[in-house]
């Protein structure tokens, strides 16, 4: 058999994955992902698994992060077919007593909604989307780039001072409940940040809450929450057309067994058929990272303290979504939730509190919190004229065992509240497509019981504890192999700095200083592992 010979070998075409390959591909390296699954895209694909003609996102959807990246802009996709649309507004929460707050297409619309719950709450609005402006760029930067991130911190310090960088790191290490609480009145700006912070899996009362609610309700209200046209596929359709017209190319139904290597160093990897393929300057892995050190190098080959940590690795929760084709588009009794892509219902802040609490405690929560998307509102090509493609998504505690009944159970609870909130919903329900985490985890292994984070947000796991407690970087312990997925830091969401961060360090360690960048990473990870 013949051996495959390549520069890089990229394992999983998530759009971590894509990224990184597009990178080294402009640096005229010769790239390969390799992709267990039938078709490219990690948790980024679209399907139509409800109704002919409607085409529902089989896991992420809406991607303010991903416009805002400069890592996705600086590839230019737009070039290759990528196209984004955004609803008439961002995003609504709807109370269980029928009022609503809208997080509107401008600032202006935004600071209207919550001042009906507080008057004054929409100067302060105004007030947190200015300082979004003036640290935007900084702080972007400082999420995406490797740990530390010297440049973008020093130009976000210079954009807050002194006075005002000590306040901004108070908020974000504060919770969303106690940062909201000083400074809005009202219940209304208050669960738009907390809503969007429990799109990890943070409590409202967690330390570190505030800022990944303020960061996406900031990235919202500049962006929208935008999606790609035709179908969240349709971006990772751009990231393979831009790397194959580079010379890269994409191999679906292969899975890795194992990565090779020798005294130390990745040299390439072997399929679960025994073909290898060798890498001569790096391997980077888009999957898991606990799967990655565990199955495919072998703990054998790594130092005892990160096998250790490894053991400490915390899993955000599990997930169950539920996608349908709908005849026309939700009746919803609240006007505000008309026109927003995104729906949160369910909760007040205490609720969502109680919800968390559930999760947290192992118990099946009969009151969940509900992020539902309307498709077609935001992109009119995702079904007939007419229609609404919609997919709703709640977390639920790990280790389930998951029977028809307690799907059903779920599926049950979940239309019910929207029959609440919007009467005669179950009526216009054309299909339905039911995904428990065994499922997600089915067509996505990263996904493990539908953790669709990659692993918990908590501060315990950001920055150089991520994925295990180490550099905050994508260099492993084993020369040449990079983590590329969202497992790494800056972690979830589709923006593509791991994949970034993974493709900057192996240029780096193949540049003309490669042999310094590598003892120096080398004593660094002695260091931390001993």
């Amino acid at each position: 058999m013949a051996l495959t010979e390549v520069d890089a070998i990229v394992i999983g075409s998530g759009p971590n994955g894509l990224v990184a390959a597009n990178l080294l591909a402009d640096q005229g390296w010769d790239v390969l992902v390799l992709e267990a699954e039938e078709a490219p895209g990690g948790s980024v694909r679209t399907a139509e698994i409800t109704a002919p003609g409607f085409h529902n996102d089989l896991f992420s959807s809406c991607y303010p992060f991903g416009v805002a990246s400069p890592v996705l802009a600086g590839l230019d996709l737009g070039a290759h077919g990528l196209r984004w649309r955004n609803a008439p507004h961002p995003l609504a929460h709807v109370l269980p007593d029928q009022r609503a707050a809208r997080l509107g297409a401008t600032p202006e619309d935004t600071a209207a909604s919550v001042s009906t719950f507080a008057p004054g709450d929409g100067e302060v609005w105004l007030a947190e989307f200015a300082r979004w402006q003036r640290v935007r760029d900084g702080l972007i930067e400082a999420i995406l780039r490797p740990f530390p991130p010297v440049r973008p911190a020093l130009t976000l310090g210079k954009a807050l001072g002194a006075a005002e960088g000590l306040r901004f790191a108070r908020m974000a290490l504060s919770s969303v409940r106690g940062y909201t609480g000083e400074r809005f009145a009202g219940e209304g700006a208050r669960l738009l940040l907390a809503g969007n912070a429990m799109h990890t899996d943070l409590s409202p009362d967690a330390a570190g809450s505030a800022v990944f609610g303020w960061l996406l309700s900031m990235l919202a209200q500049e962006v929208g929450f935008p999606v790609p046209e035709g179908g969240a596929g349709a971006l990772t359709a751009a990231l393979v057309a831009r790397l194959k017209q580079r010379g890269g190319g994409v191999h679906c139904g292969r899975m890795v067994r194992r990565v090779l290597t020798a005294r130390g160093t990745a040299v390439g990897v072997e399929d679960v058929t025994g073909e290898r393929y060798r890498a001569r300057k790096a391997v980077l892995a888009d999957v898991h990272p606990v799967s990655l050190y565990r199955n495919l190098v072998g703990e054998e080959q790594l130092p005892a303290r990160l096998v250790e940590d490894l053991a400490r690795f915390a899993f955000d929760d599990a997930t169950v979504k539920v996608n349908w084709a709908l005849s026309t588009p939700i009746p919803w009794l609240a006007p505000e939730a008309h026109g927003a892509a995104v729906v949160h219902l369910g909760a007040d802040l205490n609720g969502l509190s109680r919800f968390a609490t559930d999760l947290a405690c192992g118990v099946e929560p009969n009151h969940p919190f509900v992020l539902l998307g309307q498709m077609t509102t935001a992109d009119p090509t995702r079904s007939p004229e007419g229609t609404e493609a919609v997919w709703a998504y709640f977390h639920v505690p790990r280790g389930l065992d998951w029977t028809p009944d307690r799907l059903h159970r779920y599926t049950d609870l979940v239309e019910s509240l929207l029959e609440r909130h919007a009467p005669g919903f179950r009526s216009r329900i054309l299909g339905r497509a039911v995904q428990a985490p065994p499922d997600l985890q089915g067509r996505n292994p990263s996904l493990v019981e539908g953790s669709v984070n990659a692993g918990s947000t908590a501060l315990s796991q950001q920055l150089v504890f991520r994925p295990v407690p180490g550099l905050g970087r994508a260099d492993t312990p084993v020369d040449r192999l990079y983590l590329a997925g969202a497992g790494a830091h800056p972690g979830g969401a589709v923006h593509g700095g791991p994949g970034a961060n993974a493709a900057r360090a192996a240029l780096a360690r193949n540049g003309i200083a490669g042999g310094v960048y590598q003892t120096a990473i080398h004593g660094l990870h002695r260091l931390v592992y001993g």
